[in-house]
């Protein structure tokens, strides 16, 4: 049984809000997986923050229409899910691994703002570090010049310390 016209509305205008806030769209080839796989794959999905969706391709190019990611309505053929996620890196490397282990589950591209990309692209930029492990490396960067002035600036007090303590105990030694 179909969607009414409403029920087409509704979701058109709830994948126009996701991809209001998204940064990157990436669209797989599901066919032949069967349920216990889907749900497994929903379920990683929703923990690193995609939002996926099976889509009739008609529903999705008319959401798609007047946003960013509007280039992407030519690859919108056969049956596709789509992957909507506010962290690009995130959502690819959450689709590419399930990629790896599911024959069946083909990446055909994806979107970010005004550019399109290819399965290639999607798989690269899976390799690429999150956006967590990027925040950290550069903050370990900024606190490595800090770290070594305070460690020098504390080398000073404890040579000074230490000396004192080699001329103490010199003359303890010479006064016995």
């Amino acid at each position: 049984m179909g969607l009414s016209l409403e029920q087409k509305q509704a979701v058109v205008t709830e994948i126009s809000a996701q991809l209001s806030n998204a940064q990157a769209v990436i669209v797989a080839e599901y066919r032949g997986l069967d349920v216990t796989k889907i749900t497994d794959l929903r379920s990683k999905a929703r923990a690193s923050g995609v939002y996926l969706r099976v889509l009739k391709n008609t529903l999705a190019r008319r959401a798609v229409t007047g946003t960013p990611f509007e280039k992407l309505a030519d690859q919108l053929v056969g049956p596709l899910m789509y992957g909507i996620s506010q962290d690009p890196v995130a959502g690819a490397k959450a689709l590419a691994e399930f990629a790896k282990e599911n024959d069946k589950f083909v990446i055909k591209g994806g979107a970010m703002p005004n550019s399109l990309m290819s399965a290639q692209d999607v798989k690269a930029l899976a390799s690429m570090p999150s956006r967590e492990q990027l925040l950290s490396m550069l903050l370990g960067t900024m606190q490595a010049p800090v770290t070594k002035l305070a460690r020098t600036l504390n080398e000073v007090p404890g040579r000074f310390v230490r000396t004192l303590a080699a001329v103490r105990d010199q003359k303890e030694k010479q006064a016995a």
